[in-house]
């Protein structure tokens, strides 16, 4: 019998060998994105001291939170609380997600919003 392997595992491993390469910093912090089927998150985090500096989701946002739309709010959210916080460079963490469809959305709206990665 052949076993399947999780759609997940495959994502979590693909997120481990991106993560071994990619660290924020207090100067440049990470952009990380977390997709749900129903929801889309997105965090701003110094990995140096392991600490949450900004964060936003769609469940902020009234309606759907599984569509481009809301990706797109999300990223447009989370760069105004970056500047807010005097962030203005990251680095991205697509979270072993293909970079297209939502995750794009969010990344681009962020980058309009005055992020820079």
């Amino acid at each position: 019998m052949i076993n399947k392997v999780s759609r997940n595992d495959v994502r979590k491993a693909r997120h481990e060998r991106v993560r071994s390469k990619i660290v924020g910093t207090n100067e440049v912090p990470r952009l990380c994105v977390f997709r749900s089927n129903t929801n889309i998150y997105a965090q701003i985090i110094n990995d140096l001291e392991g600490i949450t500096l900004v964060s936003a989701s769609s469940l902020e946002n009234k309606g759907n939170g599984s569509n481009i739309e809301a990706a797109k709010l999300v990223g447009e959210s989370l760069a105004k609380k970056a500047k807010n916080a005097g962030i203005t460079k990251v680095v991205f963490d697509r979270g072993g997600y293909l970079y297209h469809g939502r995750v794009k959305a969010l990344a681009d709206a962020a980058r309009d919003g005055g992020l820079e990665f």
